[in-house]
Order: C-alpha cells, then structure tokens, then sequence
C-alpha cells in the first residue's frame, strides 16, 4: 500500500470494546473496515447484547459489507489486511499480537498490552521484527480533558503541582465474561480497570519512585477496590482510587482533581460541565468545546503513524510495558502490605 491508500482494518473480538473500536473505524476517512473475527458462531445476534458503562460503541453494524471469520488465522491468511484491532480477551494479546505482526500488519491492541512484563517483552521483541506499529490503547492518554491537563501542567502557566488524585469507580462490568472475573486471565480490576489512571499518571509525572496500595477483597478473594500512592521525589503527592464495588444504580465516575499553585483543575465525568480550570488569581477560562472522545483519537493517530504523518507516539511501548510493571508493583503492595521500589 502506498501511504494515501485507504487502510484495510480487520477487528478481532467484537464484544463490547469490539464495537467502540468498530465505530472509530467506520467514521474514519481514511480506513475501511472489511472483517470480524469471533469465536462465537452467533455474534451476528450476540452483537445486539453487548453493553458497557460508557456511551460510543457501535449500536448498528453492516454486517452485510463484513467478511466473518471464527479463527484468527484463517482470516490472516483469506483477508488482505493492513491493520487489526485487538480487542480479545487479555490472556490472548501476547500471541495474537505476535500472529498479526508477523503477517505484516499493523496492531492497535486494546489495553492492557498484557498480564505481565514478560510477556510485554515479547510482543516488543515481535514488533521490533516485523517493522510493523504496535500501539497499546491506553485511551485516557487521547482523553480531550486528560490530555488539556496534562499540557497546562507541563505548559507551567499555574506554578507547580502540588497534589494530584484520580478516581475510576463502578459496579462489575455487565458485559464481563468467565474469563473477566479470572484474574489469572484478566489480571483482574487492578490491571483492567485501575491501569487507566496509572498509566496516566506515568504520562503526566513519569515513572514514580515507588509505590504503596492498599485494597479491599471480595469472598473470593479478588481486590474490587484499590488505593495506591505514587512516590516522587519532593513531591507532588499523587494518589489513585479505583474499584467495581460501587453498586449498580450508582453508574460510573471517573475523575481527577490537580492542585496546583495557582489553579485547581477539576474532571468529573458525573457532571456538567465535566471540566472546570479554577485559577487563583483570573477569571475561569470557558469550557474547552467538545472534541472528539479517546478512542476516536488513538485511533486517529494509530492511522497518522502508519502513514508517517504523526512521527512520535503519545505512547511507546516501553510505556506501555511500564504500567503493566506498575501494577506488578501495586499488586505486590497489597499482597505484603509494604511499599514497594520501581527504581
């Protein structure tokens, strides 16, 4: 293909996450969705059942214009594909990750990149071969409110920060599986759930110094809610709450409040507006018009860095590699109760 070429784009798993990436898709210029592959027979109908605790995903697909496949490597072999999707199960980036990459094609891989560094290490080394990209999709880091803060942090405009804490709460995902609830699949809330604001703050601060969470337990004792402080040198201090124990009727938040020396910035997805600037010494500036969400955006610069428009990742891979290290450490925290080193 040449650079101005419209890019071929299978997706592969098409539950619920399946369906937001389908819609980034199918509204993109420059790309065409051409084929599904599920393992389940029925998805046609299954489609029509998948839910989710946030707006975006794809309520009405052409399944007419899709070709359907049950088998990852029947549609690498019958399809001529530039790029994937990835939206499977966690247990099951590593190897069809590595699978499409080594078909040649591009792979944008639903977070998180895997269960454990190890395995990160292998689909870097898989990528690194092929000469193809590798983007993990941490959307947060594409997220319009997310990605402001972070620049009016960097930008220095309202002195330094001082304190920072995010907040990602629910019920149990409805559209969770047997494999969701099993951690040694899914890595459980932890990896799934609480990694969005993790891996942010890495994008915000960098690498903290080290760690130490705290966390509550369910009958069978998986963590549903989890508090973690990021250590930085001289500060800021940086926290991180995220759970599944809210109860149903009580829907999903995710939030931050940064304080800096001469602002307070706020998000609130719960509210209207969902974003407030509250300065110290100035008038509030207007809400920021809305933009685009973070999986049209990531999807957006997946395609850029194909064509080379885009030169530099939001996220690299060692990033990426990097938070699933965080959670390790997070996970260690809880297991000892004791603060745990990632330097």
């Amino acid at each position: 293909m040449t650079e101005q070429d419209t890019l071929r784009v299978g997706i592969v798993g098409f539950g619920f996450m399946g369906r937001m990436h389908y819609r980034c898709w199918r509204d993109h210029p420059a790309a065409e969705v051409v084929a599904i592959c599920d393992a389940n027979p029925n998805i046609v109908a299954e489609t029509e059942k998948a839910v989710g605790n946030i707006a975006g995903a794809a309520d009405r697909i052409d399944f007419d214009s899709l070709r359907l496949f049950t088998d990852l490597e029947t549609m690498l072999e019958s399809e001529q594909l530039d790029a994937i999707s990835l939206t499977l199960p966690t247990f099951l980036h590593p190897d069809s990750t590595i699978r499409a990459l080594a078909a040649g094609l591009h792979v944008l891989c639903e977070k998180p990149m895997a269960l454990s560094v190890e395995q990160c290490k292998r689909m870097m080394e898989a990528a690194r071969r092929s000469g193809r990209i590798l983007q993990i999709g941490h959307c947060l880091r594409f997220w319009p409110e997310y990605d402001l803060a972070r620049r009016l942090v960097r930008q220095g405009r309202y002195g330094r920060l001082l304190a920072a804490s995010f907040r990602r709460l629910g019920s149990p995902p409805a559209w969770g599986q047997g494999w969701f609830f099993d951690e040694t699949r899914s890595g459980g809330m932890v990896l799934d759930l609480h990694i969005h604001d993790t891996d942010y703050v890495q994008y915000l601060l960098g690498l903290p110094q080290a760690v130490q969470s705290y966390g509550m337990r369910n009958a069978a004792g998986s963590t549903i809610h989890i508090v973690t402080h990021y250590f930085y040198p001289d500060g800021p201090l940086v926290t991180a709450e995220g759970g599944w124990a809210m109860t149903e009727s009580f829907g999903f938040e995710m939030s931050f409040n940064l304080v800096l020396e001469k602002a307070s910035i706020i998000y609130d997805c719960t509210r209207g507006p969902s974003l407030r600037i509250c300065p110290a010494d100035e008038p509030a500036p207007a809400p920021p018009a809305p933009s685009p969400d973070g999986y049209v955006r990531q999807v957006d610069h997946f395609v850029r860095r194909i064509r080379r428009e885009d030169v530099e990742p939001v996220i690299t891979l060692e990033q990426s590699r990097d938070s699933v290290a965080m959670i390790e450490a997070e996970k260690i925290s809880l297991r000892t109760n004791n603060k745990v080193s990632l330097t």
